[in-house]
């Protein structure tokens, strides 16, 4: 039953609250990002104001690309008032480095391809240097004879 207020709420009303599916909610209570919410008498999940909230601080953060365990430990934090803020720091400097890392990964695999799409010649003829890279063996390097950067 809710209070006047409107809480506790099922699942469905919290998920849509929080931005996510009843699936990510049970998917998160199963990773024990949140604490096992009450139930009704007849097993129904209830979820309070305070877990809608921090349904929507897993949502944000996973938004932002963070793993589930950076998210454990941020939401830790988040809920521990005597924490230090440079451990939220450091935590978001570390994904702020993956992320230069793997965007510049990105950018290299796009420089390649773009690189393979101009030495292709698009037409009825079946060379391609697009296939012939992809086909080569080896360390990952260019085919000999084509600079891919």
């Amino acid at each position: 039953m809710t209070s006047a207020t409107g809480w506790p709420v099922p699942i469905g009303i919290a998920a849509q609250r929080a931005g996510v599916s009843a699936r990510m909610v049970r998917h998160y209570e199963s990773l024990g990002l949140l604490p096992p919410v009450g139930r009704t008498d007849s097993g129904y999940r209830q979820y309070t104001e305070a877990e809608v909230h921090a349904l929507r601080f897993i949502r944000r953060a996973r938004d932002l690309g963070f793993s589930m365990a950076e998210i454990a430990t941020l939401l830790g934090l988040w809920q521990d008032k005597a924490r230090a803020s440079s451990q939220v720091k450091s935590i978001a400097q570390a994904h702020i480095d993956d992320l230069a890392t793997r965007i510049a990964a990105m950018q290299a695999m796009q420089r390649t391809l773009q690189s393979l799409v101009q030495c292709c010649h698009g037409d009825d003829r079946p060379d391609c240097p697009i296939l012939d890279d992809l086909a080569a063996v080896g360390d990952g390097a260019a085919p000999a004879g084509k600079s891919l950067s």
